[in-house]
């Protein structure tokens, strides 16, 4: 049984990595401050004597034993991470620091859950491992980009002064069950405000492209890299892409709503295309998207009705 710390346990892709870990019959200790996470995504783990859970922010130094880190704390979505910019970008970077400096005392292995940010508004496309990306280290988006990309760069420094074995996922946009219903997400966005009959709400003219990865697939891709002996980054992400204005009348279409789409102002740098070039993942992991887009959207819209009838 291996014993496997996750940071930011109770957030979107850290419940649902517990959840599969513990399935695979794993020891799970979750770490989170519950800035964003959510603690009635824990709750269908903590009865499990196989986990354990202690409400710790990452900024600050911690000393747990484990075979594995998952370090996957930080706030992810624009209305969290600019909520306080200085917080987000001290989570990345003591964040990953602390869990560096974990492993290096204790030899467990380590994985980052790194971003398809780090490319930034990006000038290639679709985006692969070798571009430095198009980043404005001066914007209102920048807390999280370069803190995610500061990151990197201490992980690919720890390996190469001692000998780590760090890993870096570049996870591009995920959805499914766990999300947070007020995130501020496309996915999560235009579900809800389509089950609730409220405007969906377009940014720019729609015309900005993106990816959608369902979760078991990202899950599937984290554990593979986990196990392997890559240390360079890794794009993780589905390449099926949609149009944001096309995205937004795919989910009308399957929830059947009567919600209108109106256009407000594109958010400054926001991204105009994001897809994830995956040849690398396909060719050292095997990694391979196998949900379509039609059924992994079915499940999240399940899931949301389930949440928005609780409120």
């Amino acid at each position: 049984m291996k014993k496997i710390l996750i940071t930011g346990a109770a957030g979107f892709i850290g419940s649902n990595l517990t959840k599969r870990l513990l399935e695979e019959g794993n020891f799970v200790i979750g770490l989170d401050n519950f800035y964003t996470g959510q603690k009635e995504n824990l709750k269908p783990f903590l009865n499990n004597k196989n986990y354990k859970f202690f409400e710790h922010n990452v900024i600050e130094p911690y000393d747990i034993e484990a075979d594995e880190i998952y370090n996957l704390a930080c706030p992810a979505s624009p209305i969290h991470y600019q909520k306080d910019p200085i917080f987000t970008f001290k989570t990345s970077v003591f964040g990953i620091i602390n869990a560096l400096e974990l492993s290096k005392k204790t030899g467990a292995k380590l994985l980052q859950a790194s971003t398809s940010e780090v490319y930034g508004d990006a000038k290639i496309y679709p985006q692969n491992e070798k571009y430095f990306g198009n980043v404005n280290p001066n914007g209102i988006r920048a807390c999280y980009d370069e803190g995610k990309r500061a990151a990197e760069t201490l992980i690919c420094d720890y390996n190469r002064l001692y000998g780590l074995n760090a890993k870096i996922a570049r996870i591009f946009n995920t959805y499914g069950e766990n999300m947070d219903i007020k995130d501020g997400r496309v996915v999560s966005n235009f579900i809800v405000q389509a089950l609730r009959g409220e405007d969906i709400t377009i940014y720019g003219e729609g015309n900005q492209s993106r990816s959608f990865c369902y979760i078991s697939d990202l899950l599937e891709g984290l554990i593979l890299l986990m196990k392997s002996d890559v240390t360079e980054p890794v794009n993780l992400g589905n390449p099926d892409e949609f149009t944001i204005k096309d995205f937004a009348l795919y989910i009308l279409d399957l929830t059947k709503s009567s919600s209108k789409c109106v256009y407000m102002p594109l958010p400054l740098d926001d991204p105009h295309k994001r897809k994830p070039d995956i040849s690398c993942a396909k060719t050292k992991l095997g990694f391979e998207p196998k949900v379509k887009i039609e059924d992994g959207i079915k499940n999240t819209i399940e899931y949301f009705k389930t949440r928005i009838d609780k409120q």
